[in-house]
């Protein structure tokens, strides 16, 4: 099946919602458009990627794949997971770590499930093979859930259990990641930022949740270094154990915070997010898990990650489920908010503001590094660089 296409924001949102305009100005909570950089089309970020993935012997097909899953993360403005992250993939195939040409496979299924081998393919390739295998499942008995081990970093886990809205039916991914986060009451870090999708339609209208279970990302924290500011409370711990808002120390450090921070803050909700979405991904599939997963930035070494795709047919459970979504979010959407400035939103409601400020804008804009870093690789790799718009 082709890569869907990228998620356009236009027209209203259904029953009491916001003005997409109105969430262009006001819909801060999670997602926010760089300032300064440089404005790149859209389709110009996508060539880039591809073109870097076939100058280091990517086949097309799964060149221009990869390319729409980390441009998606850009669009929807997860900026930690686009650019940002291609010469990981260009350097993880270039050292062999990363097999560009494997094929996943199935080593054993019911009519329900399934146990997916990625052979250390690309992670973009293992996901969507996953959960299309896991949404034929849910047509046929209501829910498919599919594991995989043998993976490779795979974008934004949005892209996957969006797959499901296109099919009228619930999404979820899941993925383990490199240890960056402490347990609670821990100085070192065991486990990953374990992020988790769910993608829910309501008719017209849907709502996706996209979150680490961490305080942020490794790569929000490498967005804060690039811009050169400090960072939240909460997010990073230092060599001693200490929280620390220095992004520099704090991304030589890779000891993040479990979502909610420290143990007083109920840091441990998120540490107990983050142990359950192992469970799913790496103990299920038989991949790496915990401290035993590769560290960020090695080279060489396979990363077999583990990851997990679930696909509910809600036409299995009772009648109307899109309709109750619907009012629910509209509901949600219409409460009255403690800040006249800032209505209340649900979940894939500032990705819909940021993509049509990429729209408005005619492309992503980018911080001044990144598109240098980009201009660095295009040498490297010996391509044409990214055309800048403004």
């Amino acid at each position: 099946m082709p890569a869907p296409a990228l998620r356009g924001a236009a027209g209203r949102l259904t029953r009491g919602c916001v003005h997409r305009a109105e969430l262009v100005r006001h819909a801060s909570c999670s997602v926010q458009a760089d300032r300064g950089g440089a404005v790149i089309a859209v389709a110009e970020v996508r060539r880039f990627i591809a073109d870097a993935m076939k100058a280091v012997g990517t086949a097309p097909d799964r060149a221009h794949l990869l390319a729409d899953v980390l441009v998606e993360a850009d669009y929807r403005g997860h900026y930690s997971h686009g650019l940002n992250r291609l010469e990981l993939y260009v350097d993880d195939v270039s050292d062999g770590s990363c097999v560009a040409s494997a094929d996943p496979r199935v080593l054993r299924e019911t009519a329900a499930t399934a146990w997916v081998d990625g052979g250390h393919g690309l992670g973009p390739v293992v996901g969507r093979f996953s959960m299309e295998l896991a949404l034929s499942k849910a047509k046929e008995v209501g829910v498919g859930w599919v594991v995989a081990k043998g993976s490779n970093h795979y974008g934004i886990a949005g892209w996957y259990s969006m797959l499901a809205l296109e099919r009228k039916m619930l999404g979820m991914s899941f993925t383990n990641t490199s240890p960056l986060v402490s347990p609670t009451r821990s100085k070192k870090a065991a486990l990953g930022t374990n992020p988790i999708s769910v993608a829910v339609p309501a008719g017209k209208d849907s709502y996706v949740l996209d979150m680490a279970t961490t305080a942020a990302a490794l790569g929000k924290i490498e967005m804060q270094r690039r811009r050169g500011q400090p960072l939240p409370v909460g997010w990073a711990q230092g060599p001693d154990g200490a929280v620390t808002t220095d992004a520099d120390l704090a991304y030589k450090t890779q000891c993040l915070m479990p979502l909610g921070g420290a143990e007083d803050s109920a840091g441990y909700k998120g540490y107990g997010l983050a142990l359950m979405v192992e469970t799913f991904c790496g103990l299920l599939s038989g991949s790496a898990y915990g401290p035993d997963v590769r560290r960020w930035g090695s080279s060489g070494e396979t990363a077999n990650l583990g990851q997990c795709f679930i696909a509910l047919d809600p036409a299995a459970f009772a009648p109307g489920f899109e309709d109750r979504a619907a009012d629910l979010i509209g509901k949600l959407r219409s409460m009255e908010p403690a800040d006249p400035a800032k209505p209340v939103l649900v979940p894939g409601d500032p990705e819909r503001a940021h993509m049509e400020h990429v729209d408005q804008q005619g492309g992503v804009r980018y911080v001044a590094q990144q598109v240098e870093s980009s201009e660095k690789l295009a040498q490297r790799l010996q391509i044409t660089p990214m055309k800048v718009l403004a």
